[in-house]
């Protein structure tokens, strides 16, 4: 898979060597969070740059399709995709975090940043104002640089990306306080594609932090009398066709896109995401769970326990995952699937019917 924890842990004068040399600019707001002499707190200044980031890196995925040299490479197997966007949209994001916080620790899909082969062009060096000026939760505003782990998926829904179905496609990037997943940011690079209005937007970007709301979308319940289930296309097992006929839901939509198929949650789409699959990594579910559950939603595996995304924890969600639109309904949902269904998760990609 190629996948590696880029823990920067360099001194300051090495860092500006480093800089100089690649020949980056570095604007003054750059040197106070390098120095940590900025007034925001750490999670508020990496969510600002990383909804800034988000937006870059949107760019790059739709004009790698728009070129049509997708330069596409199997990782794992026909469902496990790698294109040029994938490539090129975690070099800007990494580089970009990289350059703004060089001690931040990032977990990135597609592998370790190589900085010698980024364009000046593809680094972000600012911030969007308007996250600068959110109020950060007392109990995460302490929190330092070095404690922050930040999770990125570059191109979630690479399989459907390549397959023109490209309202499934989500840039993610998860930030974690300690082990838990606090704030997240979603770019849509494809939201409002089919419009045919005239100098319509294409493409959008939300975010939340947990204790403070979600900010870009608005919350849309799904209905209270219904029960839609969404789940994988194209990663299923039997356990995930057993659950669907243990939960016996009004409607089922199989989407690719772990962010795409939470993305549906908060949007009034679906009631749940059931995946008992360990097919997800923590790059996919870091964002998405800290914005449902800032939204009133509720991620975790498919025991109900909350996944760990400190930097040294295992990338794979060897427990699948639940997620409900409403916290309230997640205990149904973990107590109709049966603790011997449960239990064969962690193995089942091993067994695939």
């Amino acid at each position: 898979m190629g996948l590696y924890i880029l823990s920067r842990h360099f001194s300051k004068s090495s860092i500006f060597q480093c800089l100089r040399y690649c020949q980056f600019r570095v604007t003054k707001t750059q040197l106070n969070k390098m120095s940590g002499s900025s007034h925001h707190p750490a999670l508020i200044q990496v969510l600002a740059s990383s909804v800034a980031i988000a937006d870059k890196a949107g760019d790059i995925v739709r004009n790698v399709f728009a070129q049509g040299k997708l330069g596409i490479v199997e990782k794992e197997g026909p469902n496990d995709l790698q294109t040029q966007a994938d490539r090129s949209a975690q070099d800007c994001i990494l580089a970009s975090l990289f350059t703004q916080f060089p001690n931040l620790k990032v977990v990135g899909e597609e592998g370790e940043l190589d900085m010698s082969s980024v364009k000046d062009e593809m680094i972000v060096k600012d911030s969007d104002p308007k996250v600068l000026e959110l109020t950060c939760p007392q109990e995460w505003s302490s929190a330092s640089i070095e404690q922050l782990t930040v999770w990125v998926d570059p191109l979630d829904g690479t399989k459907e990306y390549t397959q023109g179905l490209l309202d499934h496609v989500t840039v993610l990037i998860g930030i974690a306080v300690g082990s838990e997943a606090v704030a997240g940011v979603i770019h849509q690079p494809y939201y409002n594609y089919k419009s045919q209005e005239p100098g319509a937007q294409i493409g959008r970007t939300f975010y939340g932090v947990v204790g403070s709301g979600v900010y870009g979308l608005t919350r849309v319940l799904p209905p209270s009398d219904k029960k839609i289930v969404t789940t994988t296309r194209s990663h299923g097992t039997g356990l995930v066709q057993d659950a669907l006929d243990i939960l016996k839901p009004d409607s089922v939509l199989k989407v690719g896109g772990a962010g795409h198929k939470v993305l549906l949650l908060m949007e009034g789409e679906a009631s749940a995401y059931v995946f008992p699959s360990p097919g997800c990594k923590k790059w996919d579910t870091c964002a998405p769970e800290a914005i449902l559950n800032a939204m009133g939603g509720l991620l975790t595996d498919i025991h109900g326990a909350k996944y760990q995304y400190n930097s040294a924890v295992q990338h794979q969600n060897m427990e699948g995952v639940l997620a409900t639109a409403r916290f309230e309904d997640h205990q149904w949902y973990v107590d109709q699937l049966p603790q011997t269904l449960k239990e064969q998760v962690k193995n089942s990609l091993k067994k695939k019917k």
